[in-house]
């Protein structure tokens, strides 16, 4: 499933790869650097509510389909 932030799960490459975009190509559409989405996907960095909904208008879904609270 990914590796994920203790605050924050998140399937963020899964679907960025379903997509067939590079970390690069989402990072320039969402508007950060590559190394941003990196560090997301990595479970480093929890995205900002902006940025979150920006990734996910990128990817056509929703939020809550890439970032899951944990139980």
């Amino acid at each position: 499933m990914g590796k994920h932030h203790k605050k924050l799960l998140n399937q963020l490459a899964h679907f960025r790869k379903n997509a067939g975009l590079t970390q690069q190509a989402l990072s320039e559409e969402a508007s950060v650097s590559r190394k941003s989405i990196n560090a997301i996907e990595n479970g480093i960095y929890v995205p900002s509510t902006v940025l979150a909904l920006k990734i996910a208008r990128t990817l056509n879904c929703s939020v809550e389909e890439i970032f899951q609270l944990p139980s």
